[in-house]
C-alpha cells in the first residue's frame, strides 16, 4: 500500500510532499498530508475505515457525507466559518465521497483544521463547558435533517433494552465459565432491567423526538482553538446516527464527570463531579437552545445514568464472551471496567436528585438570560 498513491486519487492543491500518521485514534488509520502549490501549503486528513468496527463503511460514507454537506450552509447562514467549524470531504479525482483501493479498504479525506487540537482531559470546567456546548450546537444546526433517513452503521448501538437481553444470553451461555465469579455484577444489572426501556421506549412512542445525533461524545472529538480555547469544531463522525439527545448528553457525563479513569481498579476513588456535570449541562444547553422539549429536559439525568449502565453491562457481556470486541490488557480488563462504571452509576442514582435541580435551574437560567 502506498500511501502517496492513496493520496494522489483525492483533488488536493498542489503536489503532495508528505504523508505521515497523525493523531492518537484507535480505531481507523489516519494520516497528515502536507501538499504544496504556488499557493502554499495545505495539510489534509487522511483517513483509512476500520472495516472490522464499521462492516458497512460506505453506508457509514454516505452519512457522513449527507450530514457534513447539510451542516455547511447552515453555519455559513449564521455567520460562521464551515471551513473551520465542520469538517469537509474532500472529492476524489472522479468526484466521489470516498476512494475504495484494491483490497477493497475504504479512505477519506478532509481538510485539516488548523491552530487547534484535541484534548482527553478538560484543562478546566470551562473548557468542558465549551465542548457542550459544541455537542449542543451541533444537534440542534441538524434539526431540519430528516434523521430516519441515516443508516443504522451500528444497529441498535444504544437500545439499552437489548444491550440487556446481549448481556443476559451470555449468562446463560456462560462460554468462559465466568459467570459464577461475577454475580454480584450480575444482580447489580438485573436489579435495574427495570429502566432500560426508558429512552427506547419514549422514542417509540414519540414521546421525545428522533434526532441525529453524534454518539460518541468525547471531549477529544471536540477540536479546541489554540488560542481561544474554544470549541469550534465536532469531529469523528462515524457514529453520526438517528437516535436521542440523551444518548449525547448522557455518554459525554459518563466520561467527562467520573473522578477516575475507565478502567480505575480502586472503586474508591470513582465518584461524581458536581462542578463538572453542572459546566457540561450548561454547555449542552445552551448550545440546544429552545430546541429542547420538556421531556428531554426531563430525562437528561435519566440519560446519564442509563449511558453509564449500558456500557458497564458491555464491558460484562464481553468479559463473559472472552473478550472478543473490547481490547484488554490483561484477563479481568473487562471486568474492572464494568465494576467502574456500575460504581458510578450508584454515584449517579445517588445524585439523582442535584441533577435534576441542576437541569431545571440551568434552563430556568437560560430562559432568563443569564
Amino acid at each position: 500500500m502506498n500511501l502517496y498513491d492513496i493520496a494522489g486519487q483525492f483533488s488536493v492543491m498542489g503536489n503532495c510532499l508528505e504523508v505521515k500518521p497523525f493523531g492518537n485514534g484507535h480505531i481507523n488509520d489516519t494520516y497528515a498530508v502536507t501538499c504544496a502549490s504556488e499557493d502554499g501549503v495545505r495539510r489534509y486528513i487522511l483517513q483509512m475505515l476500520n472495516s472490522r468496527v464499521f462492516p458497512h463503511p460506505t453506508a457509514l460514507m454516505n452519512n457522513f457525507a449527507a450530514v457534513t454537506g447539510y451542516l455547511r450552509p447552515v453555519i455559513k447562514a449564521e455567520g460562521g466559518n464551515p471551513d473551520r467549524e465542520c469538517l469537509h470531504l474532500i472529492p476524489t479525482l472522479d468526484g466521489a465521497v470516498y476512494y475504495v483501493d484494491k483490497r477493497g479498504e475504504v479512505w477519506r479525506m478532509t481538510q485539516l483544521i488548523e491552530n487547534t487540537d484535541a484534548y482527553l482531559i478538560a484543562e478546566s470546567s470551562a473548557m468542558f463547558e465549551d465542548a457542550g456546548r459544541a455537542f449542543g450546537l451541533f444537534i440542534k444546526r441538524l434539526q431540519g435533517f430528516d434523521a430516519a433517513s441515516l443508516i443504522e452503521v451500528i444497529p441498535d448501538f444504544h437500545n439499552t433494552v437489548k444491550r440487556y437481553q446481549n448481556l443476559e444470553k451470555a449468562i446463560a451461555e456462560d462460554k468462559m465459565g465466568r459467570a459464577a465469579g461475577v454475580k454480584d455484577m450480575i444482580d447489580f444489572a438485573r436489579a435495574r432491567k427495570g429502566i432500560t426501556g426508558i429512552i427506547v421506549d419514549a422514542l417509540d412512542k414519540g414521546e421525545i423526538p428522533l434526532r441525529v445525533t453524534h454518539n460518541d461524545t468525547k471531549l477529544n472529538n471536540v477540536l479546541i482553538d489554540n488560542a481561544t480555547k474554544k470549541a469550534i469544531c465536532v469531529i469523528d463522525l462515524d457514529t453520526v446516527m438517528p437516535g436521542s439527545l440523551l444518548y449525547d448528553f448522557g455518554d459525554a457525563i459518563r466520561v467527562g464527570c467520573s473522578t477516575a479513569a475507565e478502567d480505575e481498579k480502586d472503586l474508591s476513588k470513582v465518584h461524581f463531579s458536581q462542578e463538572n456535570f453542572l459546566a457540561f449541562t450548561r454547555g449542552f444547553m445552551r448550545g440546544l437552545g429552545d430546541s429542547i422539549t420538556q421531556k428531554e429536559r426531563e430525562l437528561l439525568p435519566m440519560g446519564a445514568i442509563l449511558m453509564t449502565f449500558e456500557c458497564g453491562m458491555r464491558f460484562l457481556t464481553d468479559y463473559l464472551e472472552g473478550d472478543v470486541y473490547f481490547k484488554t490488557a490483561y484477563p479481568e480488563h473487562n471486568l474492572v471496567r464494568c465494576r467502574t462504571q456500575f460504581k458510578l452509576v450508584e454515584e449517579l442514582e445517588a445524585n439523582l436528585t442535584f441533577m435534576k435541580d441542576t437541569v431545571e435551574r440551568v434552563y430556568s437560567d437560560l430562559k432568563k438570560g443569564l
